[in-house]
């Protein structure tokens, strides 16, 4: 899949993935949403807007209202990438919420998720 059809697709369309997939390894819902808050900025009801309103996955991430700074202490590896190598910044945003997601699915605790 290209990069901006990647960027063009709704956020509401890849949410319920991060939903399934965490719910696959008995994480929940409510956490794949924290992990979101916590990478974004966004309050439970602007992301809630966010789904609603069916985004594009580029104005999801440019509307974000505080991208968490210690985001940049996510390394590792998504769909055989580095993601600190990723040279395209809203495809490193992209992955990285996509590396949370991951940590959640392979039983990582909240606060190591969270780099606290």
């Amino acid at each position: 899949m290209g990069n901006q059809r990647l960027f063009a697709m709704p956020f509401a369309s890849v949410y319920p993935l991060y939903v399934q997939k965490a719910e696959r390894k008995n994480r929940t819902q409510e956490e794949v949403d924290q992990i979101i808050i916590w990478l974004t900025g966004y309050t439970k009801e602007e992301l809630s807007y966010q789904i609603t309103e069916e985004v594009s996955m580029e104005r999801f991430f440019a509307e974000a209202p505080n991208l968490n700074p210690n985001r940049r202490m996510i390394k590792g590896v998504v769909c055989g990438v580095r993601v600190e190598e990723i040279s395209e910044p809203l495809m490193q945003e992209i992955r990285y919420l996509d590396k949370l997601i991951d940590e959640l699915a392979k039983g990582k605790a909240l606060e190591k998720i969270f780099r606290t």
